[in-house]
């Protein structure tokens, strides 16, 4: 990223970073280049793009606005965020090991042990409270660390710019899934994260019509390493895919506050409900994690998780069949508010007992805030929750 482009605000690189309106037209979108191969003047001779495995200008002008979102060099774009953290997994070998968060996504803990696992990646699943008790937990073999702040659906926060540090004195490489953040709340390179991963299918399109993932860095051997995997293996997301993610990063940072001004009403408004015995939200000041999340995060985020008082899935079950402006679907990010149940849907493929030990019962459940009229989803929950 250039140093004129590092001097911007955020508001102003989520509109123009990275991008310049087309030399060709003028235009001031950049343009869907649906094709799938470009014309070369002699074998080898070519105005830098070959085939759209390997290049497309959409999804160049994409990569140059994330990394300038995440103040980094390079974004590497996957056809979802499971691709990309794949990607990232692929640079290790076997007899590697990767230590992780005890909390965090079902599908990266699937990826981890029912997929990567088969292949020598081993992995270890720990607390992060604590990042001196982190570092208890390396070994010779300890190659990446892997970070969730917020964590999903817990909604922990971890100390970045400590963790970072204590992977760095040993020369691990260390990787923030950033999702729930997004770059608006938090940039985990600037609190020195060697690399940073988005569900870009999330916040960042943030109006749940793409799939599709990132991986951001400044590290050159490993973005060179990704670049090839992107080509190589070829889990690319399409030109009109990264089209409406440069349409979404547009108004990222109009959208996440909206949602985090609105989730603080919600979580006040559960705090002080009968039928709710527990509210996750680091913005609320018990919660254990709120001083880190001030000093590394811009505000609190959108996302909600609370435990019912009747602790049952039936219990949970009710009220998710009740809410009218909440719907009840998987994945969070977008304009609509989403409700949704983790221990089956996003986390099932975590087992019970594992899910229970970070305090993820059958009755909790996770509220992805959108950006509807805040008064109209509290009212919502209260009928809901009876």
């Amino acid at each position: 990223m250039s140093q004129d482009q590092k001097n911007l605000s955020f508001a102003t690189r989520c509109i123009h970073g990275g991008q310049q309106p087309d030399p060709t037209t003028g235009a001031v979108m950049m343009p869907i280049y649906q094709t799938s191969t470009y014309a070369q003047s002699a074998p080898g001779e070519h105005q830098g793009y070959e085939y759209a495995r390997g290049d497309n200008p959409t999804r160049n002008a994409l990569q140059r606005n994330l990394a300038s979102l995440e103040g980094a060099e390079h974004a590497v774009c996957f056809g979802s965020g499971l691709s990309a953290m794949d990607a990232i997994l692929r640079t290790l070998e076997p007899g590697d090991e990767v230590i992780a968060s005890d909390d965090l996504y079902g599908g990266s803990y699937r990826l981890l042990t029912a997929v990567h696992q088969r292949y020598g990646i081993k992995s270890k699943f720990v607390s992060m409270n604590d990042p001196a008790a982190v570092a208890e937990h390396f070994t010779e073999a300890t190659k990446l660390l892997w970070i969730e702040t917020p964590t999903n659906p817990m909604l922990n926060i971890v100390d970045v710019a400590a963790l970072t540090g204590v992977a760095k004195s040993k020369g691990i490489l260390s990787c923030v899934d950033n999702t729930f953040a997004s770059p608006y709340l938090q940039q985990p390179i600037a609190l020195g994260a060697d690399l940073v991963l988005h569900s870009a299918t999330k916040y960042l399109n943030g109006h749940s019509d793409v799939v599709m993932g990132c991986v951001i860095t400044s590290n050159e051997e490993v973005y060179q390493q990704l670049h090839y995997l992107q080509n190589a293996v070829g889990a690319v997301p399409g030109p009109q895919d990264s089209f409406l993610v440069l349409r979404g990063i547009k108004t990222l940072h109009l959208r996440v506050q909206r949602a985090c001004d609105s989730a603080k009403k919600v979580a006040a408004f559960l705090l002080d409900h009968p039928a709710v015995s527990k509210v996750y939200y680091p913005g609320l000041e018990n919660h254990p994690g709120h001083e880190v999340a001030k000093q590394q995060m811009r505000d609190f985020g959108g996302m909600v998780s609370f435990d019912l008082v009747a602790d049952n899935f039936d219990a949970a079950r009710e009220v998710m069949k009740k809410t009218r402006f909440f719907t009840l679907a998987e994945s969070l990010g977008g304009v609509e508010s989403l409700i949704g149940h983790p221990a089956s849907m996003t986390h099932a493929s975590i087992p019970k007992e594992q899910r229970l030990s970070v305090g993820l019962t059958d009755s909790l459940i996770r509220l992805s805030v959108g950006v509807e009229d805040a008064d109209d989803l509290i009212e919502d929950l209260r009928q809901a929750l009876g």
